[in-house]
């Protein structure tokens, strides 16, 4: 027998619950139990006023960056509107059927502000890595490492061929966030610094991307995210941005190694990376300067495969 016709009716009350709605085996439920954001208020409270009105929980806005990271929602303002509509997503951030989301803009301003005055991304990284160690699942004996080029936000069009580039004529004071934090890093090691080579092209927007024909195909303007790895369970240890050259990628891996030291007190026995590492003063720094064994092909010699350091 067919049943009655659904209809929707507003009933006058609702006994409801988000935790009920959640399957046991989803992945937010999982992570939600391994992650411990209780430090993020005690690291920012120096970076709050004590007067005026009451801010958006930075815990929060962490578990909403969260939420966009491991489910891939890379704009803000979807991600709003995902964790509004989302019941996992909610009871991830703690949030009732009731409770507002932030808007968009808050994630900007924070990230241009506290977040990057208080160095908090790192801060969350950092204890993740922390707690991944203490878990067993990184012993900081093997690391390997590498470079991904991302894509930059910018466009041949609006750019200025290296001839006719000149930075020391630029006002800072009247100059976009980008170009004043280009201007920052000129003596950066991981932008300006790397090379003395001026790219073939300079974005206006985002001069401190380099233009690139990296992966083979049209050249564009980009950056290189780089990442030292533990092998044991691939956990990321550390990772640095930087310009999408060889000089700033090989840079990136000594400054990477030396903060997991400092960080975290551990210092590999091998590491493992490609033939752009592979050149005399790297590997002399690897063996030399830090005892690392490196498992890496040697620029510009064909006979030799690998340089391994055997230990006396």
């Amino acid at each position: 027998m067919m049943g009655p016709k659904q209809e929707a009716q507003g009933a006058l009350f609702y006994e409801f619950s988000i935790e009920d709605h959640v399957p046991p085996d989803h992945v937010l439920r999982a992570i939600d139990g391994a992650v411990d954001l209780s430090g993020v208020r005690k690291h920012l409270t120096e970076f709050y006023s004590s007067t005026g009105r009451p801010s958006i929980d930075p815990e929060l806005m962490m578990r909403m960056l969260l939420v966009g990271y491991i489910m891939g929602i890379r704009s803000e303002r979807r991600l709003c509107d995902e964790v509004h509509l989302n019941l996992a997503y909610r009871w991830f951030c703690k949030l009732d059927l009731t409770d507002p989301i932030p808007d968009h803009s808050t994630f900007s301003k924070n990230r241009h502000g506290r977040f990057r005055d208080s160095d908090m991304l790192r801060h969350v990284f950092e204890t993740v890595v922390a707690q991944c160690i203490d878990a067993g699942l990184a012993s900081g004996q093997r690391y390997a490492a590498d470079a991904s080029i991302i894509a930059a936000d910018a466009n041949r069009q609006n750019s200025t061929p290296k001839a006719d580039w000149n930075p020391e004529v630029i006002d800072p004071v009247d100059a976009p966030r980008a170009v004043r934090e280009y201007l920052e890093t000129l003596d950066d090691a991981a932008f300006g610094a790397a090379s003395p080579v001026v790219p073939k092209f300079i974005s206006h927007s985002d001069p401190a991307s380099q233009w690139t024909g990296a992966r083979g195909g049209p050249a564009y303007f980009a950056y290189s995210t780089n990442y030292l790895i533990d092998t044991d369970n691939a956990v990321i240890m550390d990772v640095e941005a930087t310009r999408s050259i060889r000089q700033a990628e090989v840079g990136a891996v000594k400054t990477m190694i030396d903060r997991v030291k400092k960080v975290h007190d551990l210092m590999p026995e091998r590491l493992i990376a490609d033939t752009a590492y592979g050149s005399g003063p790297m590997l002399d720094w690897l063996v030399e300067k830090r005892g690392i064994a490196p498992h890496i092909p040697v620029i510009r010699c064909p006979a030799v495969h690998v340089y391994m350091h055997e230990r006396g």
